[in-house]
């Protein structure tokens, strides 16, 4: 029990969305009149996060009591913050991660150096042909058994990247887990010599 005349620290406002954990509050209690900035669950970075990484931040008024949140128009939710599954393999983890503007697209093309992927062919083996949503051709390719399972019961043949680029037709881009939680098309102009390490021309 309090002691009598001792001071009951307020709690903070019910009714903010999000409601701030506990060690917010706490925090806010030792810090009136401040803001305090919610990071991203995927942040790992030391030093504070830069602002595409934080959600938000709540405010603190003169007695330490929560009173606000302000949400970050900057803000570039993580896959995990998305609620997207654990990568299936590093490519699929360079897509989600690249997508979401938490690595560079070149996550995307170290990661396929060297790798074997999956394609669907058809009756003759050559690379079945397909139609990304917005139109682009495309050859579908699966960098795990996850996402190639889940394209149903049909023929496949697991290929190098190089070596389906040189079976891709012309003016089709290649189209990475198209079943995942966020696949990734690519241009196959010039892919072969990034996968190689070759400097794109300006």
């Amino acid at each position: 029990m309090s002691e009598p005349g001792a001071e009951t620290p307020a709690a903070a406002d019910t009714t903010l969305d999000p409601a701030p954990p506990e060690e917010y509050v706490q925090a806010a209690r030792l810090a009136p009149d401040h803001w305090l900035y919610l990071p991203d669950p995927a942040w790992q970075g030391e030093g504070p996060p830069p602002d595409w990484a934080v959600v938000g931040q709540w405010r603190s008024d003169s007695d330490g009591t929560i009173v606000e949140w302000e949400d970050n128009p900057e803000y570039r939710p993580s896959p995990e913050a998305l609620g997207w599954p654990e990568p299936a393999d590093d490519i699929d983890r360079a897509i989600q991660l690249a997508t979401t503007g938490y690595a560079p697209a070149e996550a995307v093309t170290a990661a396929l150096s060297g790798a074997e992927v999956a394609v669907l062919v058809t009756a003759d083996g050559e690379p079945v042909r397909a139609s990304a949503p917005d139109g682009t051709p495309v050859v579908l390719a699966y960098t795990s058994d996850r996402y190639l399972h889940a394209a149903g019961r049909l023929s496949f043949a697991h290929l190098p990247v190089s070596t389906l680029l040189t079976r891709v037709p012309p003016d089709h881009a290649l189209y990475l887990n198209s079943n995942a939680p966020v696949g990734m098309v690519l241009p196959t102009d010039g892919l072969a010599g990034l996968l190689e390490g070759e400097t794109p021309p300006e």
